[in-house]
């Protein structure tokens, strides 16, 4: 992968435009303060009231505590890195290219481990839950924007909408505009 993104065609190079248009995009501010919001969270958790709920749990239970909190923590660091470089492409501290490094890569998110729920804290599992839903977003960024596919063909109910906001702009849905004429 590393030498197709070093490619010089421009089909190939696409992926460039949508990585620094994304990075320095609305969508991007929005996703970059959820991910560092959801780990200050998971961070003010794990080390306060965590610690407390994980100490009631009997010795297996805190088995499995610990090694979802280890989950959520990579998970949460993982999505950051990743936020964090399109950050640096945003503000010109790293070239596109090198953000389409392998290394600053996202995984696939792996599924996930078996775990009775209603034994463990609800804070807990409220924050795996949270951290892969922000793990698969970023992952789904991930594998859309650094993509060298070529874009899907044109939508048709964009099309459409896109004649219908046409016509509407030329006065085809207003009743008076025959009298304006």
């Amino acid at each position: 992968m590393r030498d197709a993104m070093q490619s010089t065609d421009p089909m190939r190079d696409d992926w460039k435009r949508r990585v620094a248009e994304f990075a320095g995009s609305e969508m991007f501010d929005r996703l970059f303060k959820e991910g560092m919001a959801l780990v200050e969270e998971a961070a003010t958790y794990l080390d306060g009231p965590g610690r407390t709920d994980s100490r009631k749990l009997n010795r297996e239970l805190a088995l499995v505590y610990a090694a979802e909190s280890m989950e959520v923590t990579t998970r949460l660091m993982q999505a950051a890195s990743w936020l964090v470089v399109q950050r640096a492409v945003r503000e010109k501290d790293m070239k596109v290219e090198e953000a389409g490094d392998e290394k600053y890569r996202i995984s696939k998110p792996g599924e996930p481990h078996p775990c009775d729920r209603a034994v463990m804290p609800a804070p807990l599992m409220t924050l795996v839950d949270r951290s892969r839903a922000l793990y698969e977003r970023v992952w789904r960024f991930d594998s859309t924007l650094f993509s060298e596919s070529p874009p899907p063909a044109e939508n048709p109910v964009m099309k459409q909408i896109d004649r219908l906001r046409q016509a509407a702009e030329g006065g085809a849905f207003d009743p008076l505009s025959v009298w304006r004429r």
